[in-house]
Protein backbone atom coordinates (compact mmCIF):
# COMPACT_ATOMS: atom_id res chain seq x y z
CA UNK A 1 0.00 0.00 0.00
CA UNK A 2 2.95 2.32 0.53
CA UNK A 3 3.34 2.83 -3.23
CA UNK A 4 -0.35 3.46 -3.84
CA UNK A 5 -2.59 6.45 -3.38
CA UNK A 6 -4.37 6.58 -0.03
CA UNK A 7 -7.45 8.77 0.16
CA UNK A 8 -9.85 9.64 2.92
CA UNK A 9 -13.29 8.02 2.92
CA UNK A 10 -14.61 11.60 3.24
CA UNK A 11 -13.29 12.45 -0.23
CA UNK A 12 -15.84 14.25 -2.40
CA UNK A 13 -15.70 14.93 -6.12
CA UNK A 14 -16.68 18.56 -6.64
CA UNK A 15 -17.89 20.72 -9.50
CA UNK A 16 -20.16 23.70 -10.16
CA UNK A 17 -22.97 23.47 -7.60
CA UNK A 18 -22.45 19.75 -7.04
CA UNK A 19 -20.50 17.29 -4.99
CA UNK A 20 -20.40 13.52 -5.13
CA UNK A 21 -19.58 11.26 -2.21
CA UNK A 22 -17.68 8.07 -3.00
CA UNK A 23 -18.28 4.45 -2.04
CA UNK A 24 -15.56 2.59 -0.18
CA UNK A 25 -12.49 2.00 -2.36
CA UNK A 26 -9.37 -0.03 -1.74
CA UNK A 27 -7.41 3.22 -1.99
CA UNK A 28 -9.11 4.28 1.25
CA UNK A 29 -7.07 1.59 2.98
CA UNK A 30 -8.09 -1.82 4.35
CA UNK A 31 -11.31 -0.43 5.78
CA UNK A 32 -9.29 1.36 8.47
CA UNK A 33 -11.16 4.57 7.66
CA UNK A 34 -14.26 2.96 9.15
CA UNK A 35 -12.46 1.62 12.20
CA UNK A 36 -13.36 4.36 14.63
CA UNK A 37 -17.04 4.03 13.80
CA UNK A 38 -17.55 0.26 13.79
CA UNK A 39 -17.75 -2.70 16.10
CA UNK A 40 -14.58 -4.75 16.42
CA UNK A 41 -14.15 -7.13 13.54
CA UNK A 42 -16.69 -5.41 11.29
CA UNK A 43 -15.74 -4.02 7.90
CA UNK A 44 -18.17 -1.11 7.65
CA UNK A 45 -20.44 1.09 9.77
CA UNK A 46 -23.86 -0.14 10.82
CA UNK A 47 -26.94 1.54 9.32
CA UNK A 48 -30.63 1.51 10.17
CA UNK A 49 -33.64 2.07 7.92
CA UNK A 50 -37.36 1.95 8.67
CA UNK A 51 -39.85 1.18 5.89
CA UNK A 52 -43.51 1.74 6.72
CA UNK A 53 -46.65 0.43 5.04
CA UNK A 54 -50.13 1.61 6.13
CA UNK A 55 -53.40 -0.01 7.18
CA UNK A 56 -52.00 -3.29 8.49
CA UNK A 57 -51.97 -6.50 6.45
CA UNK A 58 -53.99 -9.64 5.82
CA UNK A 59 -52.51 -11.45 8.81
CA UNK A 60 -53.77 -14.88 7.72
CA UNK A 61 -51.43 -14.71 4.74
CA UNK A 62 -48.57 -13.01 6.57
CA UNK A 63 -47.57 -15.04 9.61
CA UNK A 64 -45.43 -18.23 9.30
CA UNK A 65 -46.95 -21.29 10.96
CA UNK A 66 -43.91 -22.24 13.04
CA UNK A 67 -41.20 -20.48 14.96
CA UNK A 68 -37.52 -21.06 14.34
CA UNK A 69 -35.74 -21.28 10.97
CA UNK A 70 -37.88 -19.99 8.12
CA UNK A 71 -39.24 -22.80 5.98
CA UNK A 72 -42.15 -22.47 3.58
CA UNK A 73 -43.21 -18.85 3.57
CA UNK A 74 -46.85 -17.75 3.84
CA UNK A 75 -48.44 -16.39 0.61
CA UNK A 76 -47.74 -12.69 1.22
CA UNK A 77 -44.06 -13.31 1.99
CA UNK A 78 -43.53 -15.91 -0.73
CA UNK A 79 -41.96 -13.26 -2.97
CA UNK A 80 -39.07 -13.19 -0.48
CA UNK A 81 -38.28 -16.87 -0.91
CA UNK A 82 -34.85 -16.09 -2.39
CA UNK A 83 -34.09 -14.00 0.70
CA UNK A 84 -35.13 -16.42 3.46
CA UNK A 85 -31.67 -16.19 5.00
CA UNK A 86 -31.64 -12.40 4.85
CA UNK A 87 -34.61 -11.47 7.04
CA UNK A 88 -36.60 -12.59 10.06
CA UNK A 89 -40.31 -12.34 10.85
CA UNK A 90 -40.93 -10.90 14.32
CA UNK A 91 -44.25 -11.75 15.95
CA UNK A 92 -45.87 -10.54 19.17
CA UNK A 93 -44.63 -6.93 19.35
CA UNK A 94 -47.09 -4.20 20.34
CA UNK A 95 -47.34 -0.44 19.87
CA UNK A 96 -49.38 0.36 22.97
CA UNK A 97 -49.18 4.12 22.43
CA UNK A 98 -50.96 3.74 19.10
CA UNK A 99 -54.03 2.69 21.07
CA UNK A 100 -56.60 5.25 22.18
CA UNK A 101 -55.64 5.13 25.87
CA UNK A 102 -58.54 7.49 26.61
CA UNK A 103 -58.29 9.61 23.46
CA UNK A 104 -61.03 8.07 21.29
CA UNK A 105 -60.79 7.39 17.55
CA UNK A 106 -57.74 8.11 15.44
CA UNK A 107 -55.94 4.77 15.21
CA UNK A 108 -54.31 5.59 11.87
CA UNK A 109 -52.83 8.87 13.09
CA UNK A 110 -51.51 7.23 16.21
CA UNK A 111 -50.21 4.16 14.35
CA UNK A 112 -47.65 6.15 12.37
CA UNK A 113 -46.74 8.83 14.91
CA UNK A 114 -46.25 6.34 17.76
CA UNK A 115 -44.50 3.73 15.59
CA UNK A 116 -40.92 4.95 16.11
CA UNK A 117 -41.54 7.04 19.23
CA UNK A 118 -43.42 4.79 21.64
CA UNK A 119 -45.11 7.96 22.90
CA UNK A 120 -48.82 8.81 23.05
CA UNK A 121 -49.98 11.42 20.51
CA UNK A 122 -52.89 13.52 21.72
CA UNK A 123 -55.70 15.38 20.02
CA UNK A 124 -55.40 19.15 20.20
CA UNK A 125 -56.93 22.18 18.57
CA UNK A 126 -54.41 21.77 15.75
CA UNK A 127 -51.93 24.30 17.10
CA UNK A 128 -50.16 22.07 19.62
CA UNK A 129 -48.93 18.78 18.19
CA UNK A 130 -47.07 16.41 20.48
CA UNK A 131 -45.60 12.92 20.15
CA UNK A 132 -42.03 12.02 21.14
CA UNK A 133 -38.48 11.65 19.86
CA UNK A 134 -38.32 8.85 17.27
CA UNK A 135 -35.62 6.19 17.28
CA UNK A 136 -34.15 7.41 13.98
CA UNK A 137 -33.60 10.86 15.44
CA UNK A 138 -31.95 9.49 18.56
CA UNK A 139 -29.49 7.78 16.21
CA UNK A 140 -29.19 10.83 13.94
CA UNK A 141 -28.34 13.07 16.89
CA UNK A 142 -25.51 10.79 17.99
CA UNK A 143 -24.13 10.14 14.48
CA UNK A 144 -24.51 13.61 12.95
CA UNK A 145 -20.82 14.42 13.19
CA UNK A 146 -19.85 11.26 11.30
CA UNK A 147 -21.86 11.75 8.10
CA UNK A 148 -22.97 14.56 5.80
CA UNK A 149 -26.59 14.18 6.88
CA UNK A 150 -27.83 13.03 10.25
CA UNK A 151 -30.77 11.29 8.61
CA UNK A 152 -32.88 11.03 5.47
CA UNK A 153 -36.69 11.21 5.56
CA UNK A 154 -38.39 10.09 2.36
CA UNK A 155 -41.73 8.79 1.14
CA UNK A 156 -43.98 8.40 -1.88
CA UNK A 157 -47.18 10.09 -0.76
CA UNK A 158 -47.34 13.76 0.18
CA UNK A 159 -49.10 14.74 3.37
CA UNK A 160 -50.34 17.93 4.93
CA UNK A 161 -48.67 19.45 7.97
CA UNK A 162 -51.94 21.08 9.02
CA UNK A 163 -55.64 20.30 9.19
CA UNK A 164 -57.65 17.43 10.64
CA UNK A 165 -57.12 14.06 8.99
CA UNK A 166 -58.24 11.43 11.50
CA UNK A 167 -60.91 11.85 14.18
CA UNK A 168 -59.54 15.13 15.50
CA UNK A 169 -55.84 14.42 15.00
CA UNK A 170 -53.72 16.79 12.96
CA UNK A 171 -52.74 15.53 9.51
CA UNK A 172 -49.13 15.72 10.71
CA UNK A 173 -49.63 12.53 12.69
CA UNK A 174 -50.81 10.34 9.81
CA UNK A 175 -48.13 11.54 7.37
CA UNK A 176 -45.03 11.85 9.56
CA UNK A 177 -42.97 9.03 11.05
CA UNK A 178 -39.84 10.92 12.12
CA UNK A 179 -39.85 13.29 15.12
CA UNK A 180 -36.83 15.34 16.15
CA UNK A 181 -38.50 16.27 19.42
CA UNK A 182 -41.92 15.83 20.99
CA UNK A 183 -43.15 18.94 19.18
CA UNK A 184 -40.99 18.91 16.04
CA UNK A 185 -42.08 16.47 13.32
CA UNK A 186 -39.74 16.03 10.36
CA UNK A 187 -41.72 16.04 7.10
CA UNK A 188 -40.64 13.50 4.51
CA UNK A 189 -39.54 14.44 1.00
CA UNK A 190 -41.53 12.73 -1.76
CA UNK A 191 -39.92 14.34 -4.80
CA UNK A 192 -36.90 12.26 -5.88
CA UNK A 193 -35.36 15.19 -7.71
CA UNK A 194 -35.23 17.20 -4.49
CA UNK A 195 -33.75 14.26 -2.60
CA UNK A 196 -31.11 13.93 -5.31
CA UNK A 197 -30.36 17.67 -5.06
CA UNK A 198 -29.96 17.40 -1.32
CA UNK A 199 -27.58 14.49 -1.64
CA UNK A 200 -25.44 15.77 -4.52
CA UNK A 201 -26.10 19.48 -5.02
CA UNK A 202 -24.25 21.88 -2.73
CA UNK A 203 -24.32 25.11 -4.68
CA UNK A 204 -26.75 28.00 -4.59
CA UNK A 205 -30.22 27.95 -6.10
CA UNK A 206 -28.88 29.98 -9.03
CA UNK A 207 -26.16 27.40 -9.68
CA UNK A 208 -28.68 24.54 -9.56
CA UNK A 209 -30.95 26.37 -11.98
CA UNK A 210 -28.00 27.00 -14.28
CA UNK A 211 -27.09 23.31 -14.19
CA UNK A 212 -30.69 22.31 -14.94
CA UNK A 213 -30.81 24.77 -17.82
CA UNK A 214 -27.69 23.20 -19.27
CA UNK A 215 -29.20 19.72 -18.67
CA UNK A 216 -25.93 18.56 -17.23
CA UNK A 217 -25.43 15.49 -15.11
CA UNK A 218 -23.86 15.80 -11.69
CA UNK A 219 -21.27 13.39 -13.08
CA UNK A 220 -20.46 15.82 -15.88
CA UNK A 221 -19.96 18.56 -13.33
CA UNK A 222 -17.42 16.57 -11.32
CA UNK A 223 -15.69 14.96 -14.31
CA UNK A 224 -12.44 16.89 -13.86
CA UNK A 225 -12.09 15.70 -10.28
CA UNK A 226 -13.10 12.23 -11.42
CA UNK A 227 -10.50 12.10 -14.20
CA UNK A 228 -7.74 13.19 -11.86
CA UNK A 229 -8.69 10.62 -9.22
CA UNK A 230 -9.46 7.76 -11.60
CA UNK A 231 -6.01 7.93 -13.17
CA UNK A 232 -4.44 7.23 -9.78
CA UNK A 233 -6.64 4.27 -8.80
CA UNK A 234 -6.02 0.57 -9.29
CA UNK A 235 -8.12 -1.47 -11.71
CA UNK A 236 -10.38 -2.85 -8.96
CA UNK A 237 -11.21 0.64 -7.68
CA UNK A 238 -11.71 1.94 -11.20
CA UNK A 239 -14.25 -0.84 -11.78
CA UNK A 240 -16.05 -0.06 -8.51
CA UNK A 241 -16.13 3.63 -9.35
CA UNK A 242 -17.47 2.90 -12.83
CA UNK A 243 -20.25 0.71 -11.38
CA UNK A 244 -21.17 3.40 -8.87
CA UNK A 245 -21.18 6.17 -11.48
CA UNK A 246 -23.36 4.01 -13.72
CA UNK A 247 -25.86 3.67 -10.87
CA UNK A 248 -25.86 7.44 -10.27
CA UNK A 249 -26.31 8.11 -13.99
CA UNK A 250 -29.19 5.64 -14.11
CA UNK A 251 -30.87 7.43 -11.21
CA UNK A 252 -30.49 10.77 -12.96
CA UNK A 253 -31.98 9.45 -16.19
CA UNK A 254 -34.90 7.80 -14.39
CA UNK A 255 -35.67 10.96 -12.44
CA UNK A 256 -35.48 13.04 -15.62
CA UNK A 257 -37.76 10.62 -17.50
CA UNK A 258 -40.19 10.57 -14.62
CA UNK A 259 -40.42 14.36 -14.64
CA UNK A 260 -41.58 14.30 -18.27
CA UNK A 261 -44.07 11.46 -17.93
CA UNK A 262 -47.80 12.20 -17.58
CA UNK A 263 -48.49 12.77 -13.93
CA UNK A 264 -50.72 10.45 -11.95
CA UNK A 265 -54.28 11.68 -11.60
CA UNK A 266 -54.41 13.38 -8.24
CA UNK A 267 -57.39 13.15 -5.89
CA UNK A 268 -59.73 16.15 -5.85
CA UNK A 269 -58.20 19.22 -4.18
CA UNK A 270 -54.80 17.49 -3.95
CA UNK A 271 -51.83 18.91 -5.83
CA UNK A 272 -49.25 16.30 -6.79
CA UNK A 273 -45.68 17.63 -6.51
CA UNK A 274 -43.94 18.11 -9.86
CA UNK A 275 -41.42 15.55 -10.99
CA UNK A 276 -43.00 12.54 -9.32
CA UNK A 277 -43.36 9.50 -11.59
CA UNK A 278 -46.78 8.48 -12.79
CA UNK A 279 -45.82 4.94 -11.86
CA UNK A 280 -46.08 4.33 -8.12
CA UNK A 281 -43.76 1.34 -8.38
CA UNK A 282 -41.11 3.36 -10.20
CA UNK A 283 -41.48 6.10 -7.59
CA UNK A 284 -40.78 3.60 -4.80
CA UNK A 285 -37.77 2.17 -6.63
CA UNK A 286 -36.21 5.57 -7.32
CA UNK A 287 -36.58 6.55 -3.68
CA UNK A 288 -35.18 3.18 -2.60
CA UNK A 289 -32.16 3.65 -4.85
CA UNK A 290 -31.56 7.09 -3.38
CA UNK A 291 -31.64 5.60 0.12
CA UNK A 292 -29.20 2.90 -0.96
CA UNK A 293 -26.88 5.48 -2.56
CA UNK A 294 -26.93 7.50 0.66
CA UNK A 295 -25.86 4.43 2.63
CA UNK A 296 -23.30 3.33 0.05
CA UNK A 297 -21.56 6.71 0.15
CA UNK A 298 -21.90 7.00 3.94
CA UNK A 299 -23.80 10.24 3.40
CA UNK A 300 -26.09 9.09 6.21
CA UNK A 301 -26.60 5.96 8.28
CA UNK A 302 -30.24 6.55 9.18
CA UNK A 303 -33.31 6.63 6.93
CA UNK A 304 -37.10 6.54 7.28
CA UNK A 305 -39.17 5.61 4.23
CA UNK A 306 -42.97 5.88 4.30
CA UNK A 307 -44.30 3.92 1.32
CA UNK A 308 -47.77 5.45 1.83
CA UNK A 309 -49.36 7.54 4.55
CA UNK A 310 -51.25 5.86 7.35
CA UNK A 311 -54.94 5.57 6.45
CA UNK A 312 -54.06 6.00 2.76
CA UNK A 313 -56.94 5.13 0.46
CA UNK A 314 -54.68 4.85 -2.59
CA UNK A 315 -55.93 2.39 -5.19
CA UNK A 316 -53.78 -0.01 -7.19
CA UNK A 317 -55.26 -0.35 -10.69
CA UNK A 318 -51.88 -1.46 -12.09
CA UNK A 319 -52.33 -4.75 -10.19
CA UNK A 320 -56.06 -4.89 -10.84
CA UNK A 321 -57.21 -3.31 -7.55
CA UNK A 322 -59.46 -0.29 -8.08
CA UNK A 323 -60.76 -0.20 -4.50
CA UNK A 324 -59.10 2.11 -2.00
CA UNK A 325 -56.51 0.51 0.29
CA UNK A 326 -58.03 1.88 3.49
CA UNK A 327 -61.50 0.76 2.52
CA UNK A 328 -60.23 -2.75 1.80
CA UNK A 329 -58.41 -2.90 5.12
CA UNK A 330 -61.87 -2.80 6.74
CA UNK A 331 -62.50 -6.17 5.14
CA UNK A 332 -65.24 -7.43 7.51
CA UNK A 333 -63.79 -10.89 6.90
CA UNK A 334 -65.15 -10.91 3.36
CA UNK A 335 -62.97 -13.13 1.21
CA UNK A 336 -63.02 -10.78 -1.79
CA UNK A 337 -61.74 -7.90 0.35
CA UNK A 338 -59.13 -10.06 2.06
CA UNK A 339 -57.88 -11.31 -1.32
CA UNK A 340 -57.50 -7.79 -2.67
CA UNK A 341 -55.80 -6.65 0.52
CA UNK A 342 -53.32 -9.53 0.23
CA UNK A 343 -52.51 -8.47 -3.34
CA UNK A 344 -51.68 -4.94 -2.13
CA UNK A 345 -49.54 -6.44 0.65
CA UNK A 346 -47.73 -8.57 -1.95
CA UNK A 347 -47.10 -5.52 -4.11
CA UNK A 348 -45.38 -3.79 -1.20
CA UNK A 349 -43.38 -6.92 -0.39
CA UNK A 350 -42.19 -7.01 -4.01
CA UNK A 351 -40.69 -3.55 -3.47
CA UNK A 352 -39.00 -4.79 -0.31
CA UNK A 353 -37.53 -7.69 -2.31
CA UNK A 354 -36.16 -5.19 -4.82
CA UNK A 355 -34.38 -3.33 -2.02
CA UNK A 356 -32.90 -6.55 -0.63
CA UNK A 357 -31.69 -7.53 -4.11
CA UNK A 358 -30.00 -4.17 -4.62
CA UNK A 359 -28.35 -4.06 -1.21
CA UNK A 360 -27.08 -7.64 -1.53
CA UNK A 361 -25.54 -6.80 -4.91
CA UNK A 362 -23.32 -4.07 -3.46
CA UNK A 363 -20.07 -5.50 -2.12
CA UNK A 364 -18.62 -3.74 0.88
CA UNK A 365 -15.63 -4.80 2.89
CA UNK A 366 -16.16 -8.30 4.29
CA UNK A 367 -19.71 -8.63 2.94
CA UNK A 368 -22.47 -6.60 1.33
CA UNK A 369 -24.31 -3.39 2.09
CA UNK A 370 -27.19 -5.49 3.43
CA UNK A 371 -24.84 -7.25 5.84
CA UNK A 372 -24.02 -3.86 7.34
CA UNK A 373 -27.60 -2.64 7.65
CA UNK A 374 -30.63 -3.21 9.89
CA UNK A 375 -33.65 -2.83 7.62
CA UNK A 376 -37.03 -2.79 9.35
CA UNK A 377 -40.27 -3.22 7.40
CA UNK A 378 -43.68 -3.06 9.02
CA UNK A 379 -46.86 -1.30 10.02
CA UNK A 380 -48.27 0.27 13.18
CA UNK A 381 -51.56 -1.55 12.53
CA UNK A 382 -52.02 -5.30 12.49
CA UNK A 383 -55.51 -6.25 11.29
CA UNK A 384 -56.87 -3.06 9.73
CA UNK A 385 -60.46 -4.18 10.26
CA UNK A 386 -59.99 -4.19 14.05
CA UNK A 387 -57.47 -1.35 14.23
CA UNK A 388 -55.44 -3.43 16.65
CA UNK A 389 -51.86 -2.52 17.44
CA UNK A 390 -50.63 -5.77 18.97
CA UNK A 391 -48.94 -8.66 17.14
CA UNK A 392 -47.71 -6.20 14.50
CA UNK A 393 -46.50 -7.37 11.06
CA UNK A 394 -42.73 -6.83 11.20
CA UNK A 395 -39.71 -7.92 9.18
CA UNK A 396 -36.10 -7.31 10.18
CA UNK A 397 -33.55 -7.73 7.39
CA UNK A 398 -29.77 -7.51 7.29
CA UNK A 399 -27.11 -8.65 9.74
CA UNK A 400 -26.30 -5.38 11.47
CA UNK A 401 -22.54 -5.93 11.10
CA UNK A 402 -22.84 -9.40 12.60
CA UNK A 403 -25.08 -8.42 15.53
CA UNK A 404 -28.25 -10.00 14.06
CA UNK A 405 -28.93 -13.54 12.86
CA UNK A 406 -31.62 -13.44 10.14
CA UNK A 407 -33.58 -16.29 8.58
CA UNK A 408 -35.98 -17.02 11.45
CA UNK A 409 -39.51 -16.58 12.73
CA UNK A 410 -39.11 -15.20 16.26
CA UNK A 411 -42.21 -15.23 18.46
CA UNK A 412 -42.25 -12.89 21.46
CA UNK A 413 -44.85 -12.81 24.23
CA UNK A 414 -47.82 -10.69 23.20
CA UNK A 415 -47.69 -7.11 24.48
CA UNK A 416 -43.89 -6.98 24.20
CA UNK A 417 -43.23 -3.27 23.47
CA UNK A 418 -42.20 -2.51 19.91
CA UNK A 419 -39.77 0.02 21.33
CA UNK A 420 -37.78 -2.82 22.87
CA UNK A 421 -36.80 -3.66 19.29
CA UNK A 422 -35.83 -0.07 18.51
CA UNK A 423 -33.81 0.13 21.75
CA UNK A 424 -31.97 -3.04 20.72
CA UNK A 425 -31.12 -1.60 17.31
CA UNK A 426 -29.79 1.62 18.84
CA UNK A 427 -27.43 -0.38 21.02
CA UNK A 428 -26.23 -2.21 17.90
CA UNK A 429 -25.31 1.19 16.49
CA UNK A 430 -23.18 1.59 19.63
CA UNK A 431 -25.59 4.23 20.88
CA UNK A 432 -26.06 3.11 24.45
CA UNK A 433 -29.61 3.99 25.43
CA UNK A 434 -31.51 2.61 28.42
CA UNK A 435 -34.97 3.98 27.64
CA UNK A 436 -36.90 4.88 24.49
CA UNK A 437 -40.58 5.77 24.72
CA UNK A 438 -42.41 2.88 26.41
CA UNK A 439 -39.52 0.39 26.16
CA UNK A 440 -38.96 -1.99 29.05
CA UNK A 441 -35.58 -3.39 28.01
CA UNK A 442 -33.69 -4.87 25.09
CA UNK A 443 -35.29 -7.48 22.84
CA UNK A 444 -33.68 -10.88 23.25
CA UNK A 445 -33.04 -13.48 20.59
CA UNK A 446 -32.03 -11.27 17.65
CA UNK A 447 -28.68 -13.02 17.41
CA UNK A 448 -27.87 -16.68 17.89
CA UNK A 449 -24.63 -17.87 19.41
Amino acid sequence: MSNRLLISRRTLLRGLGASLALPWLEAMGPMTSWAADTKAGSAAPNRMAFLYVPNGVNMKQWKPQKDGTLGELPPTLALLNDHKRDFSVLTGLTADKARANGDGGGDHARALSAYLTGCQPRKTDGTDIRAGVSVDQVAAGRLAAKTRFGSLEIGTEAGSMAGNCDSGYSCVYSSTMSWRSATQPLPKEVNPKLVFERMFGTGSKAEREKRDAQRKSVLDLVKEDFSELNGKLGKSDQRKLDEYFSAVRDLELRIERAAHMPEAKAPENFGMPAGIPASYEEHIKIMADLMIAAFQTDSTRVCTFVLANEGSNKNYPFIGINDGHHNLSHHQNREDNLSKLAQINQFHIRQFAYILDRMKSIKEGDGTLLDHTMLCYGSGNSDGDRHNHDDLPLLLAGRGCGTITPGRHIIYPNETPLNNLWLSLLNRMEIQTHQLGDSTGELKGLVTT
